[in-house]
């Protein structure tokens, strides 16, 4: 970005532009304004410019022209693009066509000088009164119980922010903080079309920032040479030019704090902090104090005003794991804070703007959670601008060598073991047979346990502890296989499935009772007892309780 940045803002009603062009003289940047697409492309084609603000609707076209000329050209102008209010769609469209950023009509002007300012790098000038500064550090109220007054909050009661719910959130403060996972135990099969990329060497940044190159620290952590891994760098670099929302989706244990640590971490906004938030480690009550923070007073033991999650992410990233955890109500408090970059703690009366980037993941299908009235879908669509599938280690099983080393190379480490332990050929090929239902986590779990029962230089199948099916599975003849193959007795397919009767006239009601019916049997051979009833289904008592309530389902009470 040049010492005296220059600006293109183009807009086809003249009060709006003026506005505009008087708030940024304000923030002293020069202008050139256009009016239409035809004026605005013929002032880049005679001079580059830091940023190109454009509206939408113009008369002989729209601002998606203008981005696409600009990724044509393989033009560095970042282009922030001013759409309808609620107008969501638009939005996603801009954002997916390169847009660095947007803003929605009517255009808040403290919110215009903020992303104005992201985009260009730069701090922007504060008018009127400041907000009071909240403590540098989150820190737990103190109090051994506390209850929040009738007119503290929307909530109906707070509680202490106990070590589960503080410890939700992590951050980052050096390059290896985010393990366990390991480094590179991620891939990716599908993914929306990212933001435009450089096509030349004359599209760089516009900040005053390192290029975005593969060198940097956090790719050189993505472990594996695989074809997907070498899409996943290119995305990560893709992802990081702008703030569009990113959508990570994936099974547990599959690395996807990595990956939105690498994102960051390649983003101009690497120098200031990265949040990491679990979402469904928070009990619902404590949702809002932490995520937006409370002022002292708000409640019987807030003794000091604390900040919450997006104010500790102030200019960097905020991810927010296993989203789809989070209660309708909080959804729509969090869609608030998306939709107008700003945030009211508990307690306080007037919002704060914030500048986060938001990053989310989730091992729930949300379009499936939209579908069934348990996910808000304006806040998906805000959420979904580009997605990226963290697949199962199972289906990546190429990159195992190179992951499994540079786990064992750092658990020697910690653990102050030379020379690095390595997997003899055949616990490689071992491995490589087993399904790893628990991905990469079960992977470093296995290896852990595997160094401390070795005692040579190399980890030998003995030492890797494996079930008995995967250590036999190349002995077993194919009779035993066959036999294997075909599911248990009481895993047994239903007659309509297996073409023994005629297919049931509504499908839904028929599985509806399939599920009910199994659910029946699970509680009666556990006396009712929906925890364990749920846990020999694979299921938790929250979605037991789900799945009952769906089902009308009234049995079942002692959960001890």
């Amino acid at each position: 970005m040049s010492a005296d940045p220059r600006l293109l803002v183009v807009d086809d009603e003249p009060d709006l532009r003026t506005l505009y062009e008087m708030t940024l003289l304000r923030e002293g940047f020069s202008l050139d304004s256009a009016g239409t697409v035809e004026d605005a492309l013929e002032l880049l084609g005679t001079r580059r410019y830091d940023a190109v603000i454009t509206d939408m609707r113009l008369p002989d076209g729209s601002g998606l022209d203008i981005l696409r000329w600009l990724e044509q050209q393989g033009r560095s102008e970042r282009a922030l693009v001013i759409t309808a209010y609620g107008s969501a769609e638009n939005a996603v469209e801009a954002l997916k066509a390169g847009a660095y950023d947007y803003l929605t009509k009517p255009v808040d002007l403290r919110q215009f000088r903020m992303v104005v300012a992201s985009a260009l790098g730069r701090t922007p000038k504060m008018e009127g009164p400041v907000p009071k500064p909240f403590s540098s550090a989150p820190a737990a109220a103190s109090g051994p119980g506390w209850s929040a007054p009738s007119n503290a909050s929307s909530n109906p009661a707070f509680n202490p922010p106990s070590n589960a719910a503080s410890s939700a959130m992590s951050v980052a403060a050096a390059p290896d903080a985010f393990a366990p996972t390991a480094p590179g135990a991620f891939d990716v099969l599908g993914s929306v079309e990212a933001p435009r990329p450089a096509p030349t060497e004359a599209r760089k940044p516009a900040r005053a920032v390192p290029p975005l190159t593969g060198s940097t620290t956090a790719l050189e952590r993505l472990v594996g040479d695989s074809a997907p891994m070498r899409q996943v760098r290119e995305l990560i670099e893709k992802v990081a030019r702008s703030m569009a929302p990113v959508l990570l989706n994936g099974e547990s244990g599959t690395g996807k704090e990595l990956v939105a640590r690498a994102i960051h971490d390649v983003s101009a906004r690497r120098p200031q902090p990265f949040i990491a938030v679990n979402c469904g480690a928070i009990p619902e009550q404590l949702l809002e104090a932490e995520f937006f923070g409370y002022r002292k007073g708000a409640f019987t033991g807030a003794s000091e005003d604390r900040e919450g999650f997006f104010q500790a992410a102030q200019g960097g990233t905020l991810f927010l794991d296993e989203i789809g955890d989070l209660p309708l109500a909080m959804q729509s408090k969090l869609l608030r804070a998306l939709q107008e970059r700003s945030v009211r703690p508990v307690g306080a009366v007037a919002e704060m703007p914030v500048n986060v980037r938001l990053l989310s993941a989730t091992h729930k299908d949300l379009a499936a959670e939209v579908a069934g009235g348990r996910f808000r879908q304006d806040l998906y669509y805000r959420l979904n601008v580009i997605q990226i599938r963290v697949p199962p280690l199972r289906e990546r099983m190429e990159d195992l060598a190179p992951i499994s080393a540079r786990i064992l190379q750092r658990i020697a480490a910690d653990a102050g073991v030379a020379p690095v332990p390595a997997l003899t050929p055949a616990a490689l090929a071992t491995l490589s047979r087993y399904s790893f239902p628990g991905n990469v986590r079960e992977l470093e779990n296995l290896l852990h346990r595997a160094l401390a029962l070795s005692s040579g230089d190399g980890i030998d199948l003995a030492d890797l502890g494996l079930p008995d099916s995967v250590l036999g599975l190349d002995d077993a003849p194919a009779e035993t296989a066959e036999v294997a193959a075909e599911p248990p007795l009481g895993a047994a397919l239903p007659a309509e499935a297996r073409g023994g009767a005629p297919l049931p006239a509504d499908l839904a009601t028929y599985l509806d009772e399939v599920e009910k019916q199994i659910l029946l049997r699970a509680l009666e051979q556990h006396r009712n007892n929906r925890t364990a009833a749920g846990a020999s289904l694979g299921l938790s008592l929250r979605q037991m309780r789900y799945r009952m309530a769906r089902l009308e389902i009234s049995v079942g009470g002692d959960e001890s």
